[in-house]
C-alpha cells in the first residue's frame, strides 16, 4: 500500500466550510418525515405480510453480502477527514442490492445499489448511545438523486408503496420495455435516471458499475460527496457486461457469486469536496456536481479477496446487519432534506425488521 495517492497530492486546496446556513429546511419537514416513516413503514408491513419475513423497506433484495478491508493512505489535510483521517486499514462489508421494497424478480431491471460499513472508525457518534464504531455509506450506480428534496422523495415512495407486491408479471413486461427505451435513449448520448427508476435499468453486471451516495454529507469541516469505483481488472472486465436477466429469477445474484468465487476484486473510494454552492447545492440532490470545478479524489481502497458472496449463513447475517446514512461520526453527517427525512425512517424500519423476525441487529465488531 503507497503511503499517498498521486491524485489526492492535487486535491482542491480551498474547498467551502459547512457552515449552518448551508443547509435550509423545508417547509413542513417535520410531517414530511412523518409520512415518510409511515410509507416505508406500510412497504414492509406488506412484504413481512406476503413473505412471512420482513425485508428492508428499501432495497429489500439482496445480490450479495461481502467482506474485505479497507485501506486508508496518509492523505493531504484537507482529505485526511473523519474515517480517512488516520492511515491504517479496516475491515469492511459490502451489501449489494435492487432498489425497490419488494422481492422481484431481476428481470424487473431497477437501480444497482452498495451500502458499505467500515468498521472500527473513531470519532464523536451522530448517536452517542448506539454504541457502534462503525460508518455507513449508502450508494446507488448514478451520480444523482431520483427527487431533488425531501418532499419530492416521499411523493415518488408513495408512488412505490401503492404498486409494492402487485402485479409482478406486468412489472416485467413494463421493465423490459422501458429497457428498450433507456437503450435507445442513451444510443443517442443521454440517460434517464426516471427510465431507469421505474424498471428500465439496463441488463448489466452490479459489479462494473460506480456507486455514488448522490446526496452531500460532511467531510470534516468541509461538503463532499463520495463514490466507490472499480479499479481492478477483473472488475473493469464487467463495465456494462450484459447479464441474462432471464437466466433465474436471482440473475444478478448469481452473477456476483460466480464471479467471487473465482476473482476478487478492488474498489477505489473517492471524496467530491464542494466548492460552490450554487453549481453544487446541498439541498437539491437532483443536480449533478461538476467534476471539472471539483474531480473525485482517492482516499481509501477498498480490497475484496474472492469468497462466497451468498450461502446459507448469508440471509441470517442480513437480518442482523443495518445499514443507514446516519450510523456514523459527526464528522461526515448526512446533509440536506432528503437526508434529515430518512434518519427517523431508517430507524423505524429497522426497528420493524428487528421485532418481526425476532433477531437482534447487532453492529458487528472488528475483524
Amino acid at each position: 500500500m503507497h503511503t499517498t495517492t498521486p491524485d489526492a497530492a492535487r486535491a482542491p486546496f480551498a474547498p467551502l466550510p459547512w457552515t449552518p446556513d448551508c443547509e435550509r429546511p423545508e417547509d413542513d419537514e417535520a410531517e414530511t418525515a412523518r409520512e415518510l416513516m409511515e410509507t416505508m413503514g406500510r412497504i414492509a408491513e406488506t412484504v413481512a405480510r406476503d413473505e412471512g419475513h420482513a425485508f428492508r423497506s428499501v432495497h429489500a433484495k439482496s445480490h450479495g453480502l461481502l467482506h474485505g478491508r479497507l485501506h486508508v493512505p496518509a492523505l493531504p489535510p484537507v482529505l485526511a477527514q473523519g474515517a480517512f483521517a488516520t492511515p491504517g486499514e479496516h475491515a469492511a462489508i459490502l451489501r449489494l442490492s435492487s432498489s425497490p421494497g419488494d422481492l422481484l424478480d431481476d428481470s424487473v431491471s431497477t437501480p444497482r445499489g452498495l451500502a458499505l460499513k467500515i468498521l472500527d472508525v473513531a470519532g464523536e457518534r451522530l448517536d452517542a448511545a448506539d454504541g457502534a464504531a462503525t460508518q455507513d455509506f449508502l450508494m446507488v450506480n448514478g451520480p444523482v438523486f431520483t427527487a431533488p428534496d425531501a418532499k419530492k422523495f416521499l411523493k415518488n415512495l408513495k408512488l412505490l408503496a401503492a404498486t409494492t407486491d402487485k402485479a409482478p408479471g406486468a412489472k416485467k413486461l413494463l421493465s423490459a420495455a422501458l429497457r428498450g427505451l433507456e437503450s435507445l435513449v442513451e444510443k443517442a448520448g443521454g440517460e434517464s435516471a426516471t427510465l431507469k427508476a421505474l424498471g428500465g435499468h439496463p441488463a448489466t453486471h452490479p459489479l462494473g458499475e460506480t456507486y455514488y451516495t448522490q446526496v452531500p454529507l460532511r467531510y470534516g469541516p468541509s461538503m463532499a460527496k463520495l463514490s466507490l469505483a472499480p479499479v481492478s481488472p477483473e472488475l473493469l472486465a464487467l463495465k456494462d457486461a450484459p447479464v441474462d436477466l432471464g437466466a433465474g429469477p436471482n440473475a444478478l445474484r448469481d452473477a456476483v457469486v460466480a464471479h467471487f468465487a473465482a476473482f476478487g476484486g478492488t474498489w477505489e473510494l473517492r471524496v467530491q469536496l464542494c466548492m460552490d454552492l450554487d453549481s453544487m447545492p446541498i439541498e437539491d440532490a437532483s443536480v449533478r456536481w461538476p467534476e471539472d470545478l471539483s474531480p473525485f479524489v482517492p482516499v481509501a481502497r477498498l480490497v475484496v479477496s474472492a469468497q462466497d458472496a451468498w450461502h446459507g449463513g448469508t440471509p441470517a447475517e442480513e437480518d442482523r446487519l443495518a445499514f443507514s446514512p446516519w450510523r456514523g461520526i459527526v464528522a461526515h453527517r448526512p446533509l440536506g432534506s432528503i437526508m434529515r427525512v430518512r434518519r427517523q425512517a431508517y430507524a423505524m424500519a429497522a426497528a420493524f425488521r428487528r421485532t418481526h423476525n425476532g433477531v437482534p441487529q447487532d453492529e458487528p465488531l472488528n475483524t
